[in-house]
């Protein structure tokens, strides 16, 4: 019966070639084997994939191996690996609508791989970072460029992952979206949340700024509540903001200064402060809830004996303003908005910081 997760391997090797086709479509047949670069569809030949063979055993079909990491597994893993998925319901769901079965059956019973980590939890959420992919080279990587983040600082705490697991609602079907990841942490660098930004497999529109097409293609899960996503380790200097984007544009004319996205004006004001920081930078966003961090910050600030400076943008944040008005400008309105010794401290200088992905 198609009940238990051995059976639902066993169907998926007898069109093992069919999964294939469909989960790893970066590969390609080579004999008795599918040759891909990696589990998460990554171009290559490192990884191999037996499409003939018995069910069980020796040399049975849907068994894969990555020469390279020596990872091994069959094609449940595949699929959880490749859509992102965490708890194996999720998993047998999507084999089952591959496989066009029934969704649910009496007595199901299907036993989970490895211990289930709640929807939504840190350990989700580590999971979730962990199954992503470096961002260098990816459909992520040029989703940032498109907004003129050219070059990207500092960015172990950014990922993709080709096939992000996506639900509208409870009552709607899942769909994969192709996802930059962005790890949650605190201030010793645990990963508490993740943030996931669906993006537009078909590259960037000014329409959606390369973001999915779907009605909320930002989404948080896990512990938030003082975290952020890191660039750098903060000391006695930092900037804090919301957004990825918006920090990242001022890493472009800041790029030694540790920043912090908090990923929403709420948790930018509870954003917790090292113990060592003397000086932080507030990048406001231009709008009542920005506004109102930035006040509630400064307070914070304040009460604890840290200088608070605001960094303002002239449009809706520090991205729109790298995008309409140049990295140039950008530079110019920011070294006036920061303390005199920061300036040959953390400002770049030149004309360009150039076009590379500078390691995290």
């Amino acid at each position: 019966m198609a009940n238990k997760a051995s059976d639902l391997a066993h169907r998926l090797a007898r069109n093992a070639e069919a999964v294939c086709r469909h989960y790893l479509g970066n590969g390609r047949r080579e004999g008795r084997y599918w040759m891909i670069g990696d589990v998460r569809n990554t171009p290559g030949r490192s990884m191999y994939v037996r499409l003939k063979g018995p069910e069980s055993g020796k040399g049975a079909a849907g068994k894969w191996t990555d020469a390279a990491t020596g990872e091994h597994g069959d094609l449940l893993d595949i699929i959880r690996e490749n859509c992102g998925l965490i708890d194996f319901v999720d998993v047998a769901t999507e084999a089952r609508r591959f496989l066009s079965l029934p969704q649910s059956e009496p007595g199901y019973t299907a036993k989970r791989r490895s211990a289930p980590a709640s929807t939504g939890s840190p350990e989700a959420a580590r999971r979730l970072f962990a199954m992503a992919k470096p961002i260098s080279g990816t459909l992520a990587e040029a989703y940032l460029r498109e907004r003129g983040i050219t070059a990207l600082h500092e960015n172990s705490s950014l990922r993709f992952h080709p096939n992000c697991f996506y639900r509208p609602d409870a009552h709607s079907p899942t769909e994969t979206w192709p996802a930059l990841i962005a790890a949650v942490t605190d201030l010793d660098g645990a990963i508490t949340g993740a943030h996931r930004t669906w993006l537009d497999p078909n590259g960037f529109s000014e329409a959606t700024l390369g973001k999915a097409p779907v009605d909320t293609p930002r989404r948080a899960m896990g512990n938030l509540l003082g975290h952020a996503v890191r660039f750098g380790v903060a000391r006695d200097i930092m900037a804090a903001g919301e957004g990825i984007e918006t920090m990242q544009s001022l890493k472009l004319v800041l790029p030694n200064m540790p920043m912090a996205a908090a990923l929403s004006a709420a948790h930018l004001t509870a954003i917790l402060f090292p113990t060592t920081l003397r000086r932080l930078y507030v990048a406001c966003d231009n709008d009542p809830a920005g506004e109102k961090a930035l006040e509630n910050l400064v307070d914070r600030a304040s009460g604890a004996g840290i200088e608070a400076l605001p960094l303002m943008s002239c449009l809706g944040d520090f991205n729109e303003d790298l995008r309409h008005t140049g990295i140039d400008d950008l530079r110019q309105q920011v070294r006036v908005q920061i303390a005199p010794e920061d300036v040959d401290r953390y400002l770049c200088t030149s004309a360009s910081v150039g076009g590379e992905t500078l390691p995290g």
